[in-house]
């Protein structure tokens, strides 16, 4: 490349980690959000995070027609050709996490009105925390490049899955002892099985970090648990 090309795909990679980072935050903020929605039953809060979801959805697009047109001008090679398709990969993790996240405020709102388990939803929201901090820290590793910090979050996916199997059994408990609990816990499983899959997606941003950094794959086996409700379902 001449320094010119070079400098100015140098941009355009930053221009890339910019959208990114910035769909990174926006879909924390929807977990965060959707959270509070839950436990507080704050109608307004949920409909903010419903409402949120096509702004991620217009950024993944972004950053892919971005991505590509950088493919089809620069052909580039080596670190820059991992970076500009793992952006893709993480924009399209992200955008699942923001699913997840919405699918959280919608449960959000059919659950107002019926918190007879409030024991049963600080459950939900210890398992929704350990999520948010497990993403908080991808994220970081990816503006980093910090192999470490990815590699860190990695090692982390099975205490989601154990939680979210503690919790599933407690909610089960709760719908034995009584059915006039049955509802509102299958709302709260519901919940929890999509934070146990969004973990599932801060887990394969780390991988696509730990790759752009080393040029290596993780191994496809994570350390994760059984989940009971795969099992159940």
């Amino acid at each position: 490349m001449s320094d010119h090309i070079s400098k100015t795909f140098d941009q355009e990679l930053d221009q890339l980690r910019r959208l990114v980072a910035e769909m990174g935050g926006l879909s924390e903020r929807m977990l965060a959000d959707a959270t509070i929605a839950l436990v507080r039953e704050d109608t307004k809060r949920a409909q903010s995070v419903i409402a949120t979801d096509p702004k991620l959805d217009e950024l993944q697009r972004k950053i892919e027609d971005n991505a590509v047109l950088m493919l089809m001008r620069r052909q580039p090679v080596a670190n820059d050709l991992r970076e500009v398709m793992a952006s893709i990969r993480i924009a399209h993790d992200l955008e699942r996490i923001g699913d997840l996240a919405k699918n959280i405020a919608k449960r959000s709102l059919k659950v107002q009105g019926h918190m007879q388990l409030g024991r049963a939803m600080t459950g939900v929201e210890a398992l929704s925390r350990l999520a948010q901090g497990q993403l908080k820290d991808v994220l970081d590793a990816y503006a980093q490049s910090n192999d470490k910090g990815a590699l860190d979050v990695w090692g982390r996916d099975g205490q989601i899955d154990a939680l979210e199997n503690s919790l599933f059994r407690e909610l089960l408990t709760y719908m034995m002892e009584d059915p006039r609990n049955i509802t509102f816990c299958t709302h709260l499983l519901f919940c929890a099985k999509n934070i146990e899959r969004l973990g599932d997606h801060t887990t394969n941003i780390a991988e696509t970090v730990h790759f752009v950094v080393t040029g290596r794959a993780l191994p496809a086996d994570r350390p994760k648990g059984d989940s009971p409700s795969d099992a159940a379902a």
